[in-house]
Order: structure tokens, then sequence, then C-alpha cells
């Protein structure tokens, strides 16, 4: 059963006393406690060290406990609880973040801990602390140097049990160098990271030079150095914040713009703003592209690994600038931020915002009191052990007679007292010679004493010297800040740019989509797409390099559309948007730096592209003509779908050539696989539709093919290239004789006939293996694009050809103004 307990009555003698206060006075004095609290004891750091109190103590902590860097990592929990025990009162919690971000290299420009294990990223926090293991780094070691050599004071921890650093020695100006930021009550900091070198440079010269201006020390520290790298755009803000204290830059991230495919360009980000995290920027760019504040991107991908770093892929749709894309990715996402500086520290126990001189003299000055202090101590240690030492000489000179007195005394006071009577020794000197091992009474021993006295005597004097002149002991600080700049420097990573002020982003007239300006779709003979900058004529004479033979060339507009054709009497729309464009070039255009047609067109096994045609609304007649004969002009008419049909081929037939034939004065030229060529007038040949199947355009011969089909303009200069060779002998491996012969030689003749010889068969022939007829000039190459010059021109339209140099795989006739390119093949092309 539960017992009912009741609160026992006061005692008889007892009087209850109300206390009245003021609410308001109360609150106030609260307050102050506590904002007084945050401002000394938590915010802020110290602008001798650098160090907000929990950095300190975890520092004097981890040295306490030998976590140096030869030493093995240990438990980062062993650390927060060996500094919350002992010198911090406040949570674990607060403890490890502080540790976490001294071991962050993207935080701290020289990190204070080595952390082993899952310290966190930009985006994602660390593990718990009893995942994670930590030690000193090297940097440390320069902090709390000399620490035990009475070169700063301590004072009681929280609880009065421990004794603990005020500040530690510092042996470089880790303010600057590593920045801080914290928000106490009624003001925050926020310093900038720097480079150690850079510093300590500024700081040698403000010791060599007391009364040197801003801009002197600002030859050593042009600006931060943050440990991500990226760039800073605009320096004024900096030299402010150098003068008063306070000032603001820009931060931008380092990108470069490459080619991804041949059909996409993209964006590639290595480097980004200070303390701003991939994920930050992946978020931010989807909610843009999602609200539609934000064109031209494709896709975005974070490829960043531990082996190359930093990588987002930013992926630029066609017709858009990348530049300029580049530029709203700027102005709109967190790849471009705004720092500002407000160098807020302790100094002497009050705040106090603080320009770059004033920081760099605060250091200088406690740096030389550390080191005064420290010689002092060195001093005093010095001359204590050169007194034991003569003590020491004169009882091992006498040695004997010391044995005598030490045995026939009593006990060890009288032993001391005789010992100071018989040989003048104070009882210091006593006392060690009574404590003296008896290995140490040797001739050898002896030496050594009056090698040491020497060393010691030598060693007091300098440092006397040293204490007595203020110079020397600038000089000694220096040095000392010089060899911890050749230890432990690195070179510069962020990129100062001047600015006007402005945001390069908001002052960007470039526009965001490429400008649908004029220009020339090509192909190449090896199938390689590119288009050109400008609608500029295209040289006919020039380089003679790969790919300088362009078999298709259509004059279009940069986001316009063309037409590929193929040998199954299909059209292909593809846009000029996607195509790689070609640098300017003052000879010839060669299309080594094209994309191939198959990042764009794949065509199934046996149809074959024939060229390049205009289409549109505004696109020309175009003339068709098959293996078997058959010929077909197409009107211009194009469907909106992605392909389409130009010809209704009969079953085993294909298109062997087409080319634009808009004008009826132009002549249709074909040329069969037993040498007979026709040509007749393109007016004989009337437009007809998509689905038409063409009319009868050469009459074959039994066995026969039409191997050539193109389009020739009468009214100019033309030639007609022919190579013979053997039916049986595989495509490619032979020369054969080839024949260059002018086109005027070969007379017109009425459609559906059969033409007139054009090339005699030698002794081992019997087939033409290449075939062209078109305006001159004309050019060949070989399968890999190498240009191979043709023969001079023979008179004799039906005469036999010369050996080949070389095999020619292409021939077709040089783009030129006025005029688009016909397409020409070969019956090896189609096989």
């Amino acid at each position: 059963m539960a017992r009912r307990t009741t609160t026992p009555p006061p005692p008889e003698d007892f009087e209850e006393k109300i206390v009245g206060i003021d609410v308001e006075e109360e609150m106030q004095n609260a307050f102050l406690e506590y904002s007084y609290s945050v401002i000394y004891s938590r915010a802020l750091p110290d602008a001798r060290d650098g160090l907000k109190p929990v950095q300190r103590r975890i520092l004097y902590g981890a040295n306490e406990l030998g976590l140096r860097p030869d030493h093995g990592h240990v438990k980062s929990q062993r650390i927060v609880g060996e500094v919350m025990g002992k010198y911090h009162p406040h949570g674990d919690q607060a403890i490890y973040d502080a540790l976490v971000r001294m071991a962050q290299p993207f935080t701290l420009r020289l990190p204070l801990i080595d952390g082993h294990g899952n310290f966190g990223s930009l985006d994602d926090g660390p593990a718990a602390a009893r995942y994670t293991e930590a030690r000193m780094a090297p940097a440390a070691l320069l902090m709390v140097g000399s620490l035990d050599e009475d070169t700063v004071d301590f004072v009681p921890n929280y609880d009065d049990t421990q004794w603990q650093p005020e500040v530690l020695p510092a042996a470089y100006p880790n303010l600057l160098v590593n920045g801080a930021a914290g928000i106490a009550v009624g003001m925050a900091t926020n310093m900038a990271p720097h480079n150690l070198v850079e510093v300590i440079g500024a700081a040698r010269h403000l010791i060599a030079h007391p009364t040197c201006s801003l801009e002197d020390l600002m030859k050593f520290v042009p600006g931060p150095d943050l440990p991500c790298g990226g760039k800073i755009v605009g320096l004024e803000g900096i030299r402010d914040a150098y003068l008063t204290g306070r000032g603001s830059f820009r931060t931008r991230a380092t990108a470069r713009i490459e080619a991804l495919t041949p059909r996409r360009k993209g964006i590639i980000v290595t480097e980004l703003p200070y303390l701003v995290g991939p994920e930050k920027v992946i978020d931010k760019v989807k909610d843009l592209v999602q609200s539609k504040r934000l064109q031209g991107i494709a896709d975005l991908k974070d490829l960043s690994d531990r082996q190359h770093g930093l990588r987002l892929v930013i992926e630029i749709k066609n017709g858009f600038v990348p530049e300029a894309v580049l530029e709203q990715l700027y102005k709109l996402t967190p790849m471009e931020e705004n720092f500002g500086i407000n160098n807020v520290a302790l100094v002497e126990g009050q705040p106090r915002t603080m320009g770059l001189k004033d920081l760099l003299r605060v250091y200088v000055d406690f740096r030389t009191d550390v080191v005064r202090r420290r010689s002092a101590h060195r001093l005093r240690k010095r001359e204590e052990r050169l007194h034991l030492v003569e003590g020491l000489l004169i009882a091992i000179v006498d040695i004997d007679e010391v044995i005598q007195v030490i045995r026939t005394s009593d006990d060890a006071d009288i032993a001391r007292t005789r010992l100071m009577d018989v040989f003048d020794l104070d009882e210091i000197q006593a006392n060690y010679i009574l404590e003296l091992r008896l290995r140490r009474l040797t001739k050898f021993s002896l030496i050594e004493l009056e090698t040491e006295k020497a060393e010691l005597e030598r060693a007091i004097e300098e440092l006397r010297a040293l204490l007595a002149d203020e110079k020397l002991l600038l000089k000694l600080v220096s040095d000392e800040l010089a060899a911890v700049a050749k230890a432990h420097g690195t070179p510069r990573r962020t990129v100062l740019l001047e600015s006007s002020g402005q945001s390069a982003a908001a002052t960007a007239s470039s526009p965001l989509e490429v400008s649908d300006d004029p220009c020339w779709v090509l192909l190449s003979s090896t199938g390689l797409l590119a288009r050109t900058g400008s609608a500029e004529p295209i040289p006919t004479e020039g380089s003679r390099s790969k790919h300088d033979v362009i078999v298709g060339a259509v004059r279009t507009t940069a986001r316009g559309e063309f037409g590929l054709a193929t040998t199954a009497g299909r059209m292909i729309r593809l846009s000029a948007l996607d195509l790689p464009t070609l640098p300017p070039t003052n000879g010839a255009p060669s299309l080594s730096g094209g994309a191939p047609l198959a990042a764009y067109v794949d065509l199934p096994k046996g149809e074959e592209p024939l060229t390049i045609l205009p289409i549109g609304a505004e696109a020309p007649v175009l003339a068709l003509g098959t293996a078997s004969g058959v010929v077909k002009r197409v009107t211009p008419e194009a469907p909106k779908s992605d392909e389409w049909s130009l010809i209704s081929l009969k079953p085993g037939d294909r298109v062997v050539g087409a080319a634009v034939a808009d004008r009826d004065d132009l002549d249709l030229v074909f040329v069969t696989s037993d040498a007979q060529l026709l040509r007749f007038a393109a007016r004989s040949v009337r437009p007809q539709g998509r689905s038409a199947g063409g009319m009868a355009g050469i009459k074959l011969s039994p066995g026969a093919t039409a191997a050539f089909f193109g389009v020739a303009d009468p009214a100019r200069h033309g030639v007609v290239v022919t190579s013979s060779g053997s039916s049986d002998a595989l495509p490619g491996t032979q020369g054969g004789s080839l024949k260059v012969t002018p086109y005027a030689e070969y007379p017109p003749k009425g459609r559906a006939t059969g033409g007139v010889r054009c090339h005699r068969f030698l002794k081992g022939e019997d087939t033409l293996v290449l075939a062209f007829a078109g305006n001159a000039p004309a050019k060949a190459a070989a399968a890999n694009g190498v240009a191979i010059e043709l023969p001079a021109a023979d008179g004799r339209r039906d005469g036999s050809g010369v050996p080949a140099t070389a095999v020619i795989a292409h021939v077709a006739s040089a783009p030129s103004e006025g005029a688009d390119t016909n397409g020409a093949v070969s019956p090896g092309e189609s096989e």
C-alpha cells in the first residue's frame, strides 16, 4: 500500500522573509554578465594568438596529452574529454565542433589539427567524436612551442584545480593566416584567411620599418588567400578593410569552358568561393532552372572525388553562348559570393576593430615579449646551472677531502654545513654535491664539466647581450618568422582580379543565346561536320591538309537547319547549332576540328550518307539519281518531321547522287560503271512530289549500273574525273588508271539515252571504280582525307587513263560563292 507523504511544517522560530528587487535592474545585470562571458570567453579571438578560448584549450590539452605529429592518432572523444574535464566549462559538442573546424583544410588556411576519419565537408557534417581520431598538426607545434619557458602567463581553470595558459606563444600570426568568425552580443568578427608567407613577409617588414605605410605592407599582403582557392574580384574593399578593419570583396568560382562531346559544350567548375559547397550550388541551379530564371543548362553533374578534387560539370544547351551562361551563374548562384570583413579581436581584454597594420603591430609586440621572456627564462636557467657546475668543479678537485667530510659527518645536515664551511659553498651547491652519484667523480666528468661551463658562460653572455639590445631581439623575432615561412609556407591559391567594383555578371552585355548569323555548314570526305563563323565565301585555294576535300557545303544560319541525303532516298533534318564552329583561316577550310557524322545520325546497316543539302521554305529544287538510272527533281517542300523520303525506290535500287538543281539551264549528269557519260538539261525533268518514283534518266547496258550522278553548270568550266579498275579487286586495293577530261568534251544528249564513252579500259580493267562530273576546280582525297593531286586534263574524252599514284576515294568540286556544292560519291562508298 502506497504511503502518503506530506511536507513537514516549518520550525517554530522560522520567519519568512521576502526581498523585493527591481526586475529591470536584475535583468540588465544578468544580461551584462552573459554578454561579458560571450565576448571574452567564447566568441572573439585574442589578437595575439588568434584563438578563441575553446581552441586554445584544445591545443593545450592535446599538447599535455603528448599528441604531437610524431604520435599516433587517438580518439577525438579522448581529447574532448580531457578539455571538458580540465579546462572548458561548456559541453562536449561545442568542443568537438571547434576541434573539427581546426582540422578542416577547406576552413583554415593552415590546419591546426591532423584529423583521421570523416571530419565533414562543405555540404555534410562530420562523424561523431567516437568515430574520428585526431592529433596535433605541425602548425600546432608552432602555437605551443616554448610554452614551458615562462613565455606566457597561466591562469586558473574554471574550478581553480588546474592551470591553463592565458594565451599561446604563437610562432606565426595565426589570426591573419587562418582568419576567424564569431558572433558575440552586439558585435561580431569575420576575418579572411591569408597566405602564411605573405603575412610573415609583412610582419618582418614592419619589424624592420616600424613607420611603414599600409601601401608598403600591401606589397607583401595584396589580399586574402582562401583555402579553396577561387578568385577575388575587386580589390577596393580589401584596401578599405586593411585600413579601417571593415570592408568586403567578392569571391568567385574558378570555371572554364570545354567541349564535352562533339555536339555539346560545358562549364567545368574546379574551385568554389570560400565555405560554399557544391550541393549548395547544385540546389540553387536546379531551383533557377525549374523556375525558368536560368536558361541554357541541359544537365549538371558532380564528378568530384578525392583524387581530382572538386569538379562540377554544367552541360550547356545547343544555341546558348557558354560565356553568357557562366555570367548568369555568377550573378544568380553562390558561384559568386560576397565576403564581408570585420576585423574585431580582443586586445588587452578589450574588443577592437583593427586594420592590417594594427593586427601586425599587436602580434609583433606580443611575439617580441614572448621571445624576451623566453630569453630571460633561458638566461636564468643557465645561470642556475652554471652555479651548480662551479660548485661541482670545486668538489671534484678536492674529491678525497669531500668524501672524508661526508663520511665523518653524523647526518646530512651536518655534512651540508661542513661542506659549506670547508669549501666555501652555498646551500644549493652543497645539496647538489650530496646528491651526486659516484660515477660522476671521474676524470672524464671533469673534462665534461669544464666544457659545459665554457658553453654556459658563452650562452649567458649572448642572452644578456640579446636582452640588453632591442635591435638584436627584434632581429631574432624576424629570423624565427622567416624560418617558419620557409618550413610551412605554401604558394598562393586565390587569384586576385582588379575590378571597378561592379559585378561582371551585372554589366555583361553578351547575348545568352547564339545569334542567328549567316554561316556555311560543311561536310568533309571523311564524314566530319562543322560550321563556319560567317557567311564569307569559302576559299578554294590555300591549305592542303587533312579533310581538305569538302563534299558538301550548305549556306544557312547558326540557328538554321539543313538536310542529310542518304542512299536510301531519305532526308534527315539536322541543326547547325549542334555543330562545332571552325576557327577562322586564311586558306581553304580544314574540318579537322569537326565532329563525326555518326555523332548526329545513326544510319542502319547498308544505308550510307551522300551529301548535305538545304531544306526549308526557301530551299531550292533538288535532283536525285539512282543506280538503276532513274532521275528525279524534287520539289522543296519539307514536312515537320525529323526525316522524310525524297523518292520511292524500287527493290534493290539506291540513290548514288543528290545535288541542288534549282535552274532549268543546269545539266544533270550520269556516269555508268561501264564508262558511259550522259548529260542532259535539267528542264527535261519536271519537279515531282516526295512520293513520286522519278523517271528514266539514262539507258543502261545489261549488267551496268549508274556509278555517279551530279549537277553541272554548262556555263562554267567543268571537268570529268574517272578511275578504272578490275571488278574482281577489293575496293581501295589498287590505284587503277586515272583520267581528267574537260566537261565540254562531252556533248549533251537526250534524257533516257545511252550517252557517250568517257573512259577506255586497259587490259585487266572492266569497270569504273570512281567517277565525277561537275564544276571546276575539282579536288581529290584518299580514304583518310589526305588531299591527292589530280593529273592534268586530257582532251580525249574516250581515252584511257594514266596510272594513279594513290588510291582516290573521293572527288568533289571546291565550294565557291554563289552556288552550293554538288555531292559526289564513288561506287565504293555505297557498297
